[in-house]
Formats: C-alpha cells, sequence, structure tokens
C-alpha cells in the first residue's frame, strides 16, 4: 500500500503563494496517477489537480485554472501544488491522493487564504 505525506500548508493572504509537497512510499514497478484534492468547510470533497504518470495528462478543477500548478517526480516520489494568486474560497483542507489499487490519500493539511 502506498504511503503519502503532505507538507507545506499554512496560512497566507490573499494574492500570495503557497506550495505543497507530497512524499510518496510505495513498492517499485507501480504505475499510478497522482493528484490533490480537497475539502472546505461545509462542502464536499473536490479534485483540485490530478497527473499521470507521464505527466502527458493533467486535470484542473475549473476553480483552479490558471492559478494552480500540479507536477511530479517520480525519482524523488514526490507531488508538488503550487498555488499562485490563492484566494479566500481557496480555504480548505488539502489531501494527496494515488490512484493505487488499493487507492490511498495522506492525512491532509490545512490551507488557509485571509482577505
Amino acid at each position: 500500500q502506498v504511503q503519502l505525506v503532505e507538507s507545506g500548508g499554512g496560512s497566507v493572504q490573499a494574492g500570495e503563494s503557497l506550495r505543497l509537497s507530497c512524499a510518496v512510499s510505495d513498492r517499485p514497478g507501480r504505475v499510478y496517477d497522482l493528484g490533490w484534492y480537497r475539502r472546505a468547510p461545509g462542502k464536499e470533497r473536490e479534485v483540485v489537480a490530478i497527473i499521470s504518470w507521464t505527466g502527458d495528462r493533467i486535470i484542473y478543477a475549473d476553480s483552479v485554472k490558471g492559478r494552480f500548478t500540479v507536477s511530479r517526480d517520480n525519482t524523488k516520489k514526490t507531488v508538488t501544488l503550487q498555488m499562485n494568486r490563492l484566494k479566500a474560497e481557496d480555504t480548505a483542507v488539502y489531501y494527496c491522493y494515488s490512484s493505487t489499487q488499493p487507492g490511498a490519500w495522506g492525512p491532509g493539511i490545512q490551507v488557509t487564504v485571509t482577505s
């Protein structure tokens, strides 16, 4: 089973940037998507960004397109979410996700954007 641990969360002012990282631990030889989900207070969990193994397929939520960038390094076994021009609406707990079978989730990390 893959293990995921997020880091880099915190509190920032609207318009500022923040970078989330996720360390991935998994046995060799598996191919899988990685990505980020978030859950805002009082809302359902939603997809933020998904990136395929090779990076040829990337999906962003409409609400973050043009502001967030997801990337991965399969040698270092990390996935990153660069968040620019943050808005108060981006405040949520962010979760790293792997599409390994079975899928796996990180414990989540808080991102707070003040306005």
